[in-house]
């Protein structure tokens, strides 16, 4: 289980242009075959090489466990193709304004904290489509839970406000540890710059030896080199 550094159509935001589960990784298709190819060998997991409605925001847009993904509305039908050729699980496409579900809902095999605005019904969804528990929850008091935290199989990494109010709903609904720290030299919203899963971790390439070293303390993974 290791650590790796990289970018994505040249930036260190990876989080916000791919997902990862402990089955499948999602990358745009702009991303080149060769380095699409090292990430998934990195992850240990089925290559996905497609956009998300069009967009290379994959990891802004959808959310997934290993039992499900959300996708938004204007998803295309050759990207559910893609998807559904790679991936067994439940594939829900909400129909609703919203889109961003990779930046409201944090989710890992075992449960989900999602934006607290969201309705009851959209929660309902999210809960039978990733086949977990979903509370609705806040990170550093700010509502974009997906975008402010990153969470696998063996723990979460969080955005460094994390409230201990806060703190303890985590660890109850995603049954993991809970650290904090930031990623790519200092940006707290860990989310957009960090993928992970019970295998590896992948920070953006502007993350520090001692974000690196907090990383692989929360994720249970050590650093590699390539």
């Amino acid at each position: 289980m290791a650590i790796y550094l990289s970018s994505l159509v040249g930036s260190a935001s990876i989080g916000v242009y791919s997902l990862v589960t402990d089955k499948i990784l999602i990358v745009p298709k702009w991303v080149p075959p060769k380095k699409a190819e090292k990430l998934r060998k990195w992850l240990k997991v089925k290559l996905i090489h497609t956009t998300i409605g069009g967009s290379v925001l994959a990891g802004a847009l959808a959310c997934a466990n290993s039992n499900g993904i959300l996708l938004p509305h204007y998803v295309r039908e050759e990207e559910l193709e893609a998807i559904k050729s790679s991936f067994e699980g439940n594939i829900t496409v909400m129909e609703t304004r919203k889109t961003a579900y990779g930046n409201i809902v944090l989710a890992n095999d075992y449960g989900a904290v999602v934006d607290p605005r969201l309705k009851a019904s959209e929660i309902k969804k999210i809960s039978e489509t990733l086949g977990v528990e979903v509370v609705p929850g806040e990170i550093a008091g700010l509502p974009y839970v997906g975008s402010l935290a990153v969470a696998t199989n063996k723990g979460v990494l969080a955005h460094p406000l994390l409230r201990d109010s806060e703190r303890k709903p985590l660890e109850d609904v995603l049954k993991v540890p809970v650290d904090v720290g930031t990623i790519n030299c200092g940006i707290p919203y860990v989310g957009t710059g960090l993928i992970g899963n019970r295998y590896a971790a992948v920070a953006g390439l502007l993350t520090t030896g001692p974000e690196m070293f907090i990383i692989g303390h929360a994720f249970d993974v050590v650093k590699e080199n390539e």
